[in-house]
């Protein structure tokens, strides 16, 4: 089990990251299509990230790419919100599962995008049904208190699936 901080504190937190571009250039070559778009992402204290461009985008669809960990800190940041919520609100929650989306628009004339709209899709598993009401509400505000999520600007939309752990016989 890794070591846990005490309750986040109020005011301003530092986080830092060292990017460092890994792809290079082949000898002689020259023009868009020629750079590697590897990198990787160390942060002090815990394993580096290979990262690439987007397959789209000439990267290494095996890497994984911003727009990938984009997704995936919204998706992981609604999770955790959830949880603390559910854990104060003493919803027992004994699985949760996100199948997350979301949808870059890239601009033919000037090679410029955004994501547009991300959609998470929590499967929310919890030990009573008589709670299911206020757990499927626990997501409006765990999307009020995400950190991504208030960074962004583009909508994020919820399905959220809240159902109770079956009884069995």
């Amino acid at each position: 089990m890794s070591p846990r901080a005490a309750a986040p504190m109020a005011g301003e937190h530092e986080f830092r990251a060292r990017t460092r571009w890994t792809g290079g250039w082949p000898a002689g070559a020259t023009g868009i299509a020629a750079f590697g778009r590897d990198y990787v992402v160390e942060i002090t204290g815990k394993p580096p990230l290979q990262g690439s461009a987007a397959a789209g985008f000439q990267g290494d669809a095996q890497r994984h790419n911003p727009e990938d960990l984009l997704l995936a800190a919204l998706s992981a940041c609604h999770m955790l919100s959830y949880l603390a919520l559910a854990a104060r609100a003493r919803i027992r929650v004994l699985a949760y599962e996100d199948t997350a989306s979301a949808t870059l628009q890239v601009d033919a004339s000037s090679g410029s995008g955004r994501l547009t709209e991300a959609t998470l899709r929590p499967d929310v598993v919890i030990a009573d049904a008589a709670l299911l009401a206020r757990a499927e509400a626990l997501h409006a505000r765990a999307h009020a208190l995400c950190f991504i999520a208030n960074s962004i600007n583009f909508p994020v939309r919820h399905a959220a699936n809240v159902r109770a752990e079956a009884a069995t016989a």
